[in-house]
């Protein structure tokens, strides 16, 4: 009797460790996949800044060439600036540079 016994103890205590175990692999599962939509989202932000700069640069350039109101319009968007004098300044500063 004492032998079976033991034989239960050992398959209970086999159970717990693979409920434990579990448990920790879904915990790194869970931590895993927080870090993965962390990473995108500041991929997404820093490609949304790349594009930005990129856009005004463009638009600068192209008001350089052709100064039409829908191209200050378009920068007036992107870079919060409201008059013109001040959108054709900051364009020269960026062409410059």
């Amino acid at each position: 009797m004492p032998s079976a016994y033991s034989e239960i103890m050992k398959l209970e205590l086999k159970t717990e460790n693979e409920n434990y175990s579990k448990s920790i692999l879904h915990i790194f599962r869970t931590v895993f996949n927080i870090a993965i939509v962390i990473i995108l989202c500041e991929v997404t932000l820093k490609l949304r800044i790349i594009s930005r700069n990129y856009l005004i640069d463009y638009n600068c350039r192209l008001l350089s060439v052709e100064k039409s109101s829908s191209n200050f319009k378009k920068l007036s968007r992107l870079s919060n600036l409201k008059s013109k004098q001040k959108i054709w300044e900051f364009c020269s500063n960026k062409i410059v540079k």
